[in-house]
């Protein structure tokens, strides 16, 4: 890749933006209101603002391998704290994809140095889930499905936190899981039941 690319890309999408709105980064200087925190993964070829059809200010985004949600995760937990208690985001989304190299890094037996107790986590989802996945047979449709659930099991640690929540009961922020089909670009809803997994772990998780 040549760089001086990247420059003369800059140069150019400045020029598109001050075309349409000659205050663009005017108002784009003067703050940022974003109603969504997106918590996605790193892979190249998943874009949160782009898949998602948003620009510069209405998402907050934080992006890690495999879209983990971990509670001694500093970087994770601040960006959360931020963007709930700070930024007051009305909606938080998980965001996994197919085709999640992470995911399938971690059932794999290699030994992959500093990313295993990362990739441990993804293992522990499996294991929680373990009878249903055993029982799918093809490979590809396995691993979609761990995708899938590595999502829900993400949403339901963020609902665990104090930020989440407090801002539950202040304002009714919602709690969303979403895969993106890298084969199709089309977002997938998981629907996930926030008020029913909130109420099923309140009796341990519950903070004041």
């Amino acid at each position: 890749m040549n760089l001086d690319k990247v420059f003369e890309n800059n140069k150019k999408w400045i020029t598109d933006k001050l075309t349409g709105d000659k205050e663009y980064f005017e108002e784009l200087g003067k703050g940022q209101s974003p109603e969504l925190l997106y918590i996605g993964c790193s892979d190249s070829r998943v874009t949160a603002e782009d898949l998602m059809g948003l620009g510069p200010g209405e998402v907050f985004v934080h992006r890690n391998i495999a879209n983990m949600v971990i509670s001694i995760d500093l970087n994770a937990m601040s960006v959360i704290n931020y963007a709930v208690e700070h930024l007051k985001v009305n909606h938080v989304v998980v965001c996994g994809h197919y085709a999640c190299g992470g995911v399938k890094a971690a059932m794999q037996s290699a030994d992959l140095g500093i990313l295993n107790p990362w990739l441990r986590n993804i293992r522990d989802v499996y294991r929680i889930h373990k009878k249903e996945l055993n029982a799918i047979e093809d490979e590809d449709k396995k691993y979609d499905r761990l995708v899938e659930l590595n999502v829900q099991e993400q949403c339901v640690n963020l609902i665990k936190t104090a930020a989440v929540q407090k801002a539950y009961r202040d304002r009714n922020l919602k709690v969303h899981g979403w895969v993106f089909d890298v084969h199709t670009g089309r977002l997938v809803d998981l629907k996930i039941d926030f008020e029913g997994i909130l109420k099923n772990i309140m009796e341990i998780y519950h903070l004041d």
